[in-house]
């Protein structure tokens, strides 16, 4: 029913573990094979009443972040779910501090992932999450691959 903290130099290829309960199981992997500084936190670790999960992140980028476009793929049992885009930040007038954080800075923000609005099946999700330093997707800085395995309906 709790989330581990990880602050971790990745080892490519390797899967970290995030969290484990008895209706839910997550882990990720980064999708390129360069070293990461990087520490992501989820609580609680459940699916059951479909909570609004608290999550931490804290990352060093390997480049300035003055637009950053968000893509965001969910797969549930190989069959794609969901796929959404979102510019967070533009380089003008933007919402978040975070989007002035330049290369070798600290990143470190909490947020809401509001699970309440989904129910989740049981079953195995891959969840592609995507950042962009520009419009057209070409720049890449960071790419994580999670695996959600539901252990029971939580209806």
């Amino acid at each position: 029913m709790f989330g581990l903290f990880f602050f971790i130099l990745f080892t490519p290829g390797v899967s970290e573990f995030l969290c484990t309960s008895p209706d839910l199981e997550m882990s990720y992997t980064f999708c390129d094979s360069t070293a990461h500084a990087f520490m992501f936190n989820l609580t609680p670790c459940s699916t059951v009443n479909r909570p609004v999960w608290k999550a931490a992140l804290s990352w060093i980028p390997r480049s300035d972040i003055t637009f950053l476009k968000v893509v965001f793929n969910v797969w549930y049992e190989g069959a794609r779910a969901l796929h959404w885009k979102e510019v967070v930040c533009s380089g003008a007038d933007d919402e978040y501090v975070e989007c002035s954080t330049l290369k070798g800075e600290t990143i470190a923000t909490e947020f809401d992932i509001k699970g309440a609005r989904i129910t989740f099946p049981k079953g195995d999700y891959n969840i592609i999450l995507q950042g962009f330093s520009d419009d057209s997707e070409n720049n890449m800085v960071i790419c994580l691959n999670f695996t959600m395995i539901v252990k029971q309906d939580s209806f």
